[in-house]
């Protein structure tokens, strides 16, 4: 074996030392890489905790809710203690309520001002296709669930609870209809911010008394009163500002001061509402815990009602996450879980508040914020869906009519189908986008089927908690419309934003033409001078 020279050892010795380094260094770029990769992972995690903040703050407050009520109830809290008890509640509700109207205004004066009048027309032609399209399809779900379980045919309620409603006043529908029209034009713009107008049906007795004998016979009439009764007319309210939109934008120049004055208006109410919107995970925590406390003979109610209950939620969960998202994806090919994850915020918030009309402020940001959908779009729809758009009480009315039906051994028929069908899409138009609103419409239903009235309190027993969810489904339903709508009017919307920049490029020429101009005045004035 050959000896080596004490250079080639040296050379070797410097090999060996510069692999040994090499290996140190690539254990040491291996490591900081892992840590590289696990440092990019956990801001990734914390970029991910920081937006969904305040989803997971508002999950927090309705499982603490939960919880507090059904404790609260375990220590047979006085009714005093509970209206403290939700308190805390009542001021999240009345804050929502109180950036309603303002919202309202602004955002649809802003968005149809900037709108032509094409594509204005356009925009209200498919969104009243959407909103008949979906009401129709949620009034038949409720109607096959309703046949197919038959909730009605296994219920029995003891007399007391039937008899409580006795007390109310027969309505019609034509006058729930007419009602509408006038109250989508009412006679005054600023009563109409806390009135609304509603058709009264009084039964007045006349006695005429007999000429041969002394007996008098009692002739019984009926008039219609008109009355107005308090609650924001949000209809009107909408109306107007949509035509003071329209005809705002045709002005042109004139009303840009008023367009930007309203433009600021709708900024600085959009930052109240990321406030208040802060605030919902306790306001949220204290009104269900407030909720579950008061009411009385839970267990009870649900084993009389309970296949009622699972009736109404299944239609309603049905229609609500099954129905209107395979509609949001055969019409956008988008995935509908992204947009119901960026709807969580508001699908939370309707759940605990049980208004539609409360929950819009938050409905915008999630749509404008989360899902990206044209603010034009939005500004039009959202508020208009929240008045027009039941989808959920539409599937209530459908399923509480059959069950009512069915309870009383009603005959059911083709033509009882087509009349509640028929009645539930007008009446749902326009039911009051608060807490029990639709109470009120399937008076109507029940009525036009010449069913008793008397079973109402049968279902205001179970309604605060079926309420919640038909409100969810309501608001998702109006988030999807703005969805498919904007997504149908992509092409319309793109002109006019090309047709706004070519204008603005064109008045930016015309000044720099002026001023070119005006500079060479200047020039030949001062050569004619010298």
């Amino acid at each position: 074996m050959e000896k080596m020279s004490p250079e080639s050892e040296q050379n070797y010795s410097l090999e060996e030392s510069d692999l040994f380094m090499n290996a140190q260094e690539l254990d040491y770029a291996s490591r900081k890489g892992k840590g590289v990769k696990n440092h990019s992972r956990w801001r990734k995690v914390r970029k991910q905790l920081r937006s969904n903040l305040l989803l997971i703050a508002t999950l927090t407050g309705v499982l603490l809710g939960v919880g507090f009520g059904f404790a609260a109830r375990r220590l047979n809290l006085t009714q005093e203690q509970i209206v403290y008890l939700s308190f805390p509640g009542e001021l999240f509700m009345r804050a929502l309520k109180m950036i309603v109207l303002p919202l309202i205004a602004s955002s649809i004066i802003v968005g149809l001002a900037g709108m032509d009048a094409k594509l204005s027309g356009k925009l209200g032609l498919r969104a009243i296709m959407y909103y008949m399209t979906t009401t129709i399809l949620a009034i038949a779900m409720g109607l096959i669930m309703a046949v197919t379980i038959q909730p009605g045919g296994s219920t029995h309620v003891n007399d007391t609870i039937a008899t409580e409603g006795d007390h109310h006043q027969p309505t019609n529908a034509a006058d729930s209809f007419f009602d509408l029209l006038r109250n989508m034009f009412p006679d005054n713009i600023i009563e109409a911010t806390f009135k609304q107008y509603k058709t009264d049906r009084v039964v007045v007795l006349h006695a005429e008394a007999n000429l041969t004998d002394d007996n008098s016979t009692t002739i019984q009439s009926v008039k219609l009163v008109g009355n107005y009764n308090d609650g924001t007319n949000i209809l009107g309210i909408i109306t107007f500002c949509a035509i003071f939109g329209i005809f705002l934008g045709k002005v042109g120049r004139p009303g840009k001061t008023v367009v930007k004055f309203f433009v600021g208006f709708n900024e600085v109410i959009m930052r109240m509402v990321n406030f208040i919107m802060w605030c919902s995970p306790v306001g949220i925590t204290f009104l269900i815990a407030g909720k579950i406390a008061e009411v009385e003979d839970l267990e009870d109610i649900m084993t009389k009602l309970g296949l009622y209950v699972a009736t109404v939620l299944t239609a309603t969960l049905l229609h609500g996450f099954v129905v209107l998202p395979t509609i949001y994806f055969v019409t956008t090919r988008k995935s509908p879980f992204k947009f119901i994850a960026g709807m969580s915020q508001s699908l939370l918030t309707a759940w605990a508040t049980a208004s539609s009309s409360a929950t819009l402020p938050i409905t915008f940001k999630c749509m404008e914020e989360k899902n990206k959908v044209d603010k034009r779009v939005t500004r039009f729809m959202l508020p208009v869906g929240a008045t027009v758009n039941m989808d959920g009480g539409a599937v209530y009315e459908g399923v509480s009519a059959l069950f009512i039906a069915q309870m009383q051994g009603y005959p059911i028929t083709f033509g009882t189908m087509l009349t509640i069908s028929a009645t539930a899409t007008a009446s749902s138009v326009g039911a009051a986008g608060v807490p029990h609103g639709v109470l009120v419409t399937i008076m109507v239903v029940l009525q036009a089927c010449g069913l008793p009235v008397t079973d109402i309190p049968l279902l205001l027993a179970v309604d605060w908690l079926l309420d919640r969810f038909r409100t969810m489904v309501n608001v998702f339903g109006d988030a999807v419309g703005a969805g498919v709508v904007a997504h149908l009017s992509r092409k319309e919307l793109e002109a006019s934003d090309n047709a706004e920049e070519e204008l603005g490029s064109g008045v930016m020429e015309s000044k720099s033409t002026i001023a070119k101009s005006e500079e060479q005045i200047i020039v030949i004035d001062s050569i004619s001078v010298v």
